[in-house]
């Protein structure tokens, strides 16, 4: 039976107070609506990072139009290629010879011979039964001088398993290849973005003179390659734990987590553990919490009750965020999420109890597509999504918690808030730009 799903268009989806959302997930999953707000990255921005590879799709001509156009808008056609998959591949059951040949055909036409390929295959090849072992077993012996490895892009991976953002993250590493480890190195991975060098987990690891390699500052293959000489692999955003446990198994450098957090508590248990488990010193960052608080101060001096809407692709814990803006008496009215992660989750239960009437809106449910406002908002945005929603160009635009951590990103964050309170910024042109930042990569 057919279900009608469009909506009248005198019919806005309602938020729910956060005191009756469910977790992690408070809306029900359905037909889904994509907000013109594209500042976060994709498996194409991501696969970048790894300096002179190349990557070559195969996929439906109708799912390579976006990819084609990510790259495009990188001016990255160089590094890209695509192979169609059409409906007779599927009929004549020649699925692994097109990746094969189609693969071994790009390669052989390249200007220049790339260190490495990534092969993003789709779901089509999964719904096949493709044989994607071989596949890759037959590429390498065809090209011996090349590293390849598996990307995916693929859709019906979004709801089990890992998620597509974690097992991007994680391919970025699988081409490194075992060598010595140096006691003194350490690899900061999983991030689309450079770590701010005012971070404390920077100033940590310069404190006890630490070499730092991270993927975001490779500029050749090789330098990506000397990323296997680390001992301790680092991660501080929870998509990147199971890249940095698959890492840690295969080259056996040990992992730490060190989560992204705007609790001081959990900020400092984080670089307290970091200390142990690696054996080094840990600076004392009193004063560093003393300008937390002070930030918090000025800036709530300059914002008073200003309404605040928060939502998901500013940084991995908006529910912490909203908590810590709350307690200091910001007005945060809404958070604008799809789901709940289990990290922000004592945050949220926290929200329910102290703060019920805080509205939680989604961000991908159909209904959405009536809610941003007609006139100009007087809210202050933290986060792409909520500043196109509440059609405001007073907004905060930063993606994937811009390389912040710890103290530093509460300052900063703060900071950001004043800034985006007393200047106004092109919204409608900005959250337009694929991959804030993403740039840097070519």
């Amino acid at each position: 039976m057919l279900t009608k799903v469009n909506e009248p268009m005198e019919r806005k989806l309602e938020g729910i107070r956060i005191a009756d959302a469910d977790f992690p997930a408070p809306f029900v999953s359905g037909l889904e609506y994509a907000a013109p707000a594209r500042g976060t990255w994709n498996i194409v921005h991501t696969g970048m990072l790894i300096p002179e590879a190349h990557e070559i799709f195969v996929c439906a001509a109708s799912c390579l139009r976006g990819v084609v156009l990510t790259a495009a808008e990188m001016h990255a056609e160089d590094r890209f290629s695509t192979v169609a998959v059409r409906e007779h591949n599927l009929l004549d059951g020649d699925m692994e010879d097109l990746v094969i040949e189609g693969v071994s055909d790009i390669i052989e036409k390249l200007p220049k011979r790339p260190p490495a390929v990534l092969v993003y295959t789709s779901c089509v090849h999964h719904f096949a039964g493709c044989d994607l072992d071989m596949i890759y077993g037959e590429l390498r012996s065809r090209f011996p001088d090349i590293d390849f490895t598996d990307c995916y892009m693929n859709p019906i991976m979004r709801k089990s398993g890992l998620t597509p953002d974690q097992l991007m993250r994680s391919r970025l590493y699988t081409l490194l290849k075992e060598r010595e480890r140096r006691a003194d190195a350490v690899a900061i991975i999983g991030n689309d973005l450079p770590t701010r060098n005012e971070s404390e987990l920077m100033e940590i690891l310069r404190f006890n003179g630490l070499t730092v390699h991270e993927i975001t500052s490779c500029r050749t293959y090789e330098e990506y390659q000397k990323m296997a000489e680390s001992s301790y692999y680092i991660s501080y955003h929870a998509a990147a734990v199971a890249g940095g446990e698959i890492l840690s198994e295969r080259l056996g450098g040990t992992h730490i987590y060190v989560p992204f957090s705007f609790d001081y508590e959990e900020i400092e248990q984080g670089f307290q553990q970091l200390g142990t488990f690696m054996n080094i010193k840990i600076p004392n960052f009193s004063e560093k919490k003393r300008a937390c608080e002070q930030e918090l101060k000025e800036t709530f001096e300059l914002i008073g009750k200003t309404p605040i809407a928060i939502d998901y692709t500013y940084c991995p814990r908006p529910f912490g965020l909203a908590k810590m803006l709350l307690d200091a008496g910001f007005a945060v009215e809404k958070v604008y999420v799809d789901s709940i992660s289990g990290e922000d989750k004592k945050a949220f239960d926290y929200l329910k109890e102290y703060f019920p009437k805080l509205m939680i809106y989604p961000t991908v449910h159909a209904g959405m597509r009536f809610m941003a406002r007609k006139e100009p908002g007087s809210v202050l945005a933290v986060g792409q999504k909520a500043a196109y929603f509440e059609n405001t160009n007073h907004f905060v635009n930063v993606v994937e918690g811009g390389g912040m951590l710890g103290y530093d990103a509460v300052c900063n964050t703060l900071k950001l808030m004043r800034e985006a309170y007393l200047k106004e910024k092109d919204m409608r042109n900005l959250i337009q730009i694929k991959g804030m930042g993403c740039e840097g990569c070519v």
